[in-house]
C-alpha cells in the first residue's frame, strides 16, 4: 500500500508572508489568493491586492496527471495592483513547475510550488501543519521530472487575463454539480452547485449514493471516462466519472437530472404490465369454465402487475338479518407473507356510519382513491385492520346494477394511485362484470339444461347424474337402490280433448304430488311427455319400495280440479332394483322401462318389479325393429326438407334433411318412434349414411337445375357420430356426389357434443378441415355452456324449439334466449331458432338479431318435389325484383 501511495503526485504550495510560513497541500480545483479573508489562501501583506491571483488546476494533455496554472488578477479578469512575479519574471499567467518561486508584488508575500511523488499519505497530510518543509523535501524525496518541463495546452499561451479568469471561475460558477475525491473515496472538492444540491455529501462521505460503489466502478471500468446512473432519494442522475490515478483524483460531474425521464419510463413499463395483465386476466375470465377459478387467476395477475399487496372483490347483497344493502368480501388475493382478511369485511352495512360515503361514491360510478390517513376516522379504523396504507376502489356494475366493487391495496407504503392503475382497474371491473353476467346466464342455461321447464323437476340428464352418483354410495354402504319408471294412464286423451295448456297444468300438479309422496333424499324427474322417473337411493328392504309405490298411486287417486274440470288420472309403475341382473345405471333404467310395459299390460294403475322372466323387449318394439331392418331394402324411407329462412331478407338460406318412414301398414311412423329403435339396434349407421348421400344428391340436383346454391343440413345421431369411419364416410359421399364440402352442414346435438369433449373436438376439426360446416342442434337441452362449446370448431347454433314455444309466455325464457343469442354472436356463431310458429315469436327473434329461423310459420317439412317448387318460386321472385 505504501508503495502505491508514493507513486501518487503530491502538489504543495509553501507560503511565506508577514505572519510566517505555512504549507498548503493543493487538492482543490481552484484557489483564490489575496489579502481578503474570503480568499482560499490568505496572504498577509499590504502590498497584496484583495484578490491578487488565481490557482487553477489543469489536466495535462494526453496524461492522467494534472498541474497548476497561476493567473494574475481576480475572477473577473482585473489584474492585481503590484503584479505577479514568477522566478524573477513578471507575468500575467504561468504554468507552475516543481520549485517555482512566486512573488506577489514584493518580497513581503511569496510562495514556492512543489510536485513530488515519494511523499507518503501521512506526510502529505502533515505538510499542512509543518512550519518548515525542508525535512519533508530532503532526499530521498524526488521531484516529478515531467513537471520540470510542464507543458499545458499551447492554445492557452497568449490568452487574455479575462479569458483565463473565466476559465478559473468555471468550476465555481457552472450550474452542474462537480465532486472530486481521492482514490480512497475521500471528498476533496465540491463546487458550489454540488454543495447546494447535496448539502450532506461531505458528512455522508462514501455512504452517499453519489459515492457509493464509485471506487469499485472505477476499478472495474473498461473505458475512462464513463457514465453511470445514480438514485439519490426520489431523484435519478447521470453521473460522468473521470479517473486520474497518477494524480490521485476521481472527478465526477452530474450531467443531468433524469428523474422525470425515469419516472416516464417506469410509468410506460407499468402501463405495459397493466395492459398485459388485463389481457391475460380477460382470457382467464373468458375460457375458464369455473367462474371462481377464473376470478382467482384474474386477481392474481392484476395484483402482481399492479405491485399491490392486496386485491379485493366485494359483493353487494341484502344483510341476512336486516335485509339492508351490505357488502362482503367474496374474493381476495394477497402478496406472499400477508394474512388473509378477517371477518370484519363480512356483512358490512353500507348505511352504517362507516361506509355511507363508499356507497354514495361507488353507486354513482366514481372511484375512491387515497392514502389511509386521509380517509375519515371510521373508515381508517376498518382499513388499518388489514394494515392498509393506500386504497383504490372502483365500482362493479352490470348495466345499471351496482353489484360490488374491486380494489387494490398497498400495505407497505403510502401510495398515490396513477391514472393508468385506475383505468386498468376499471377495465378489469368491466371484464369481471362480463364474466359474472356469463356465469349467471350459464347457470340459467345449465338449470334449463338439467331441469324440465314446465314442472321444474330434474330432466333425464340430471336424473342420470343423480343415479350415477348414487350407485357407488349404495355399493359402499352395502345397500340397494331402486329406479321407478312412471307413465300416466290415458293422459293423451286429456291432452287431446282439453288442450295442451290444461294438460301442462295437470302435469305440474302431478309433479307436485309425486314430490310429496317421496321420502327425504328420493328424487323424481320428468323423463319426457307424461313419463317420470324416480330414484330411491337407499333401500334396505323390498317393503320400503312397495310403500313408496303405493303412496304414489294413492296420491294420484284424488281428482285434479282445473278450470272447472274434475280430472282423474292414474299411473303405471315399473321398478328395477340394484342387483346382479341390474348392475349399472343404463340397465336399471332399461329394466324399469320393461317392467312399466308389463304394468300397463296388467291393467294399468299398478306397479311391477322387473324379474329375469320379463322380456327385455315388448312385442311392439320387436315388430318395429324387424320392419325397420327391411325399410331401406323396400324403399320405405324418404327424406323431407325444411327450409331455413333468413329473418331480415325472408330468403331461404338452407335446407334441413329430415328422415321419414312410410310403413306399408302403419303409415307414416314418427322419427321419435323409430330413431331410438334404429339407434339401439345399430341400424342408424346404414340409415344415416343413406340419408347423408340422398341429401347431397338432392343438393347437387338443385344446383344443376340453376337454383341458388345453399347449404343442406344433415343430423348425425350419437352412435353415427361416434362410428370410427365417420370422416372417411363423409369424404367418400362428397366425392361420389361431387358436392362441394361447404354446401354440407352436419348437425350434432348438444348432449352428443359434450359427452366426450376431446373426441368431439378431434372429429369436428377433421370435418372442418374438409370444409364442411358444423352445427350444434337442440341447444339448451343439454347441460353444457357456451364457454365449453367455444372450444369446438362450430359455425352454427340451433336454439331448441322448447325455448321458442315459451318465448312469448315466459319472460325468463325470453331472457335466456336473448343471452344465448348475445353470447353466440360474440363468439362468431350464426344463430337458427327452431320451431317458430307465431308472428310474435318471429318479432322477438328479429329484435335480438337472431339470423335464421325454421318452423311452421314459414314452411313445414317438404317433400323433395315441394321443396324444389319453393326454391324455383323464390328464384322467380328474385329475378322479378
Amino acid at each position: 500500500m505504501a508503495g502505491n501511495e508514493r507513486e501518487k503526485i503530491r502538489h504543495l504550495l509553501i507560503v511565506q508572508d508577514m505572519q510566517g510560513q505555512r504549507t498548503i497541500p493543493l487538492q482543490e480545483t481552484t484557489y483564490s489568493l489575496g489579502r481578503h479573508p474570503e480568499n482560499s489562501i490568505v496572504l498577509r501583506s499590504r502590498s497584496v491586492s484583495r484578490q491578487h491571483a488565481i490557482l487553477l488546476r489543469v489536466t495535462l494533455p494526453e496524461t492522467d496527471q494534472y498541474g497548476f496554472l497561476i493567473i494574475d488578477g481576480n475572477f473577473k479578469g482585473k489584474s492585481s495592483t503590484n503584479g505577479l512575479i514568477v522566478n524573477g519574471n513578471k507575468c500575467s499567467s504561468h504554468n507552475l513547475k516543481h520549485g517555482d518561486v512566486i512573488f506577489f508584488g514584493n518580497n513581503q508575500a511569496q510562495a514556492r510550488y512543489y510536485a513530488i511523488t515519494n511523499l507518503s499519505e501521512n506526510a502529505f497530510s502533515e505538510s499542512s501543519q509543518a512550519q518548515d518543509l525542508s525535512s519533508l523535501l530532503s532526499e530521498p524525496v524526488n521531484p516529478v521530472s515531467s513537471f520540470q518541463t510542464l507543458a499545458v495546452d499551447p492554445s492557452w499561451q497568449g490568452a487574455s487575463e479575462t479569458l483565463l479568469a473565466r476559465l478559473a471561475s468555471f468550476p465555481e460558477l457552472v450550474p452542474n454539480p462537480i465532486i472530486e475525491t481521492d482514490l480512497q473515496g475521500t471528498v476533496t472538492y465540491l463546487n458550489p452547485a454540488a454543495a447546494l444540491k447535496f448539502p450532506k455529501l461531505r458528512e455522508t462521505g462514501k455512504q452517499h449514493p453519489l459515492l457509493m460503489g464509485l471506487l469499485s466502478a472505477v476499478q472495474n471500468r473498461k473505458i475512462n471516462p464513463f457514465v453511470r446512473e445514480v438514485e439519490v432519494g426520489q431523484e435519478v442522475f447521470e453521473q460522468s466519472v473521470h479517473c486520474l490515478p497518477e494524480s490521485d483524483l476521481i472527478r465526477t460531474f452530474i450531467v443531468r437530472d433524469i428523474t422525470e425521464q425515469k419516472q416516464a419510463e417506469a410509468e410506460l413499463r407499468q402501463r405495459d404490465r397493466l395492459l398485459q395483465a388485463v389481457a391475460e386476466a380477460a382470457n382467464y375470465l373468458l375460457v375458464e369454465m369455473n367462474y371462481e377459478t377464473g376470478i382467482d387467476k384474474a386477481l392474481a395477475v392484476l395484483g402482481e402487475a399492479a405491485k399491490a399487496d392486496r386485491v379485493y372483490l366485494f359483493n353487494n347483497h341484502p344483510h341476512p338479518v336486516t335485509g339492508e344493502m351490505a357488502l362482503s368480501l367474496q374474493f381476495e388475493w394477497i402478496r406472499f407473507g400477508l394474512e388473509y382478511s378477517k371477518d370484519h369485511w363480512q356483512n358490512q352495512l353500507y348505511h352504517s356510519s362507516q361506509l355511507t360515503r363508499w356507497y354514495t361514491t361507488l353507486s354513482q360510478g366514481q372511484s375512491i382513491s387515497s392514502i389511509t390517513r386521509e380517509f375519515p376516522p371510521v373508515e381508517q379504523e376498518l382499513l388499518t385492520q388489514d394494515g392498509i396504507q393506500s386504497l383504490l376502489l372502483v365500482p362493479l356494475r352490470l348495466e345499471d346494477d351496482f353489484w360490488g366493487c374491486l380494489g387494490l391495496a398497498d400495505c407497505s407504503k403510502e401510495r398515490h394511485w396513477s391514472r393508468h392503475e385506475e383505468s386498468t382497474l376499471l377495465t378489469m371491473a368491466a371484464s369481471i362484470s362480463g364474466a359474472r353476467q356469463r356465469q349467471q346466464v350459464e347457470q340459467k342455461i345449465r338449470y334449463q339444461a338439467l331441469h324440465d321447464l314446465l314442472t321444474g323437476l330434474p330432466n333425464r340428464l340430471l336424473f342420470n347424474e343423480l343415479l350415477s352418483k348414487a350407485l357407488p354410495n349404495a355399493l359402499r354402504n352395502h345397500e340397494s337402490l331402486a329406479v321407478m319408471f312412471l307413465d300416466l294412464d290415458r293422459f293423451k286423451i286429456i291432452n287431446d280433448t282439453l288442450g295442451h295448456s290444461l294438460g301442462d297444468r295437470l302435469l305440474q300438479q302431478v309433479a307436485q304430488r309425486l314430490k310429496d309422496s317421496l321420502r327425504s333424499g328420493d328424487s323424481v324427474a320428468r323423463w319426457g311427455g307424461d313419463e317420470f322417473t324416480i330414484l330411491l337411493p337407499r333401500v334396505n328392504c323390498l317393503e320400503e319400495v312397495t310403500q313408496v309405490a303405493w303412496r304414489i298411486l294413492n296420491a294420484l287417486e284424488n281428482a285434479f280440479n282445473l278450470d272447472g274440470h274434475e280430472l282423474y288420472v292414474s299411473a303405471s309403475l315399473g321398478i328395477s332394483l340394484l342387483d346382479e341382473h341390474s348392475p349399472d345405471a343404463e340397465t336399471l333404467i332399461k329394466h324399469a322401462d320393461t317392467a312399466l310395459y308389463y304394468a300397463k299390460d296388467e291393467g294399468r294403475n299398478n306397479y311391477q318389479f322387473y324379474t329375469t322372466s320379463l322380456s327385455t323387449k315388448n312385442p311392439e318394439f320387436l315388430t318395429l325393429e324387424k320392419s325397420l331392418r327391411y325399410a331401406l331394402e323396400r324403399n320405405e324411407l324418404t327424406v323431407y326438407y325444411q327450409p331455413r329462412v333468413n329473418i331480415a331478407t325472408n330468403k331461404i338460406t338452407g335446407m334441413e334433411a329430415l328422415l321419414r318412414w312410410k310403413h306399408p301398414e302403419m303409415g307414416l311412423v314418427g322419427p321419435s318412434v323409430f330413431i331410438p329403435i334404429a339407434e339401439e339396434s345399430g341400424l342408424i349407421i346404414p340409415i344415416g349414411e343413406w340419408v347423408l348421400r340422398a341429401a347431397c344428391i338432392q343438393n347437387q340436383v338443385w344446383q344443376q337445375a340453376g337454383l341458388p346454391p345453399l347449404k343442406i343440413a344433415v343430423n348425425l345421431s350419437p352412435k353415427q357420430f361416434r362410428q370410427p369411419k365417420l370422416v372417411e364416410t363423409v369424404a367418400e359421399i362428397l366425392e361420389q356426389t361431387r358436392l362441394e364440402p361447404h354446401f354440407l352442414e352436419l348437425e350434432i346435438t348438444e348432449s352428443t357434443a359434450i359427452e366426450d369433449l376431446e373426441f368431439t373436438r378431434t372429429v369436428l376439426r377433421n370435418l372442418e378441415k374438409m370444409g364442411v360446416h358444423l352445427s350444434i342442434d337442440d341447444f339448451g337441452t343439454g347441460h353444457s355452456s357456451l364457454s365449453r362449446l367455444q372450444l369446438l370448431p362450430i359455425h352454427n347454433l340451433k336454439i331448441d324449439k322448447s325455448f321458442i314455444q315459451q318465448l312469448t309466455t315466459d319472460v325468463r325464457v325470453a331472457h335466456i334466449v336473448k343471452a344465448i343469442v348475445t353470447l353466440a354472436r360474440s363468439l362468431g356463431l350464426r344463430l337458427t331458432a327452431e320451431g317458430v310458429e307465431k308472428p310474435e315469436e318471429l318479432d322477438f327473434l328479429k329484435s335480438i338479431n337472431c339470423e335464421d329461423v325454421q318452423g311452421f310459420l314459414f314452411y313445414k317439412p317438404l317433400s323433395a318435389e315441394k321443396a324444389t317448387e319453393v326454391l324455383q318460386n323464390q328464384r322467380i321472385m328474385t329475378v322479378q325484383r
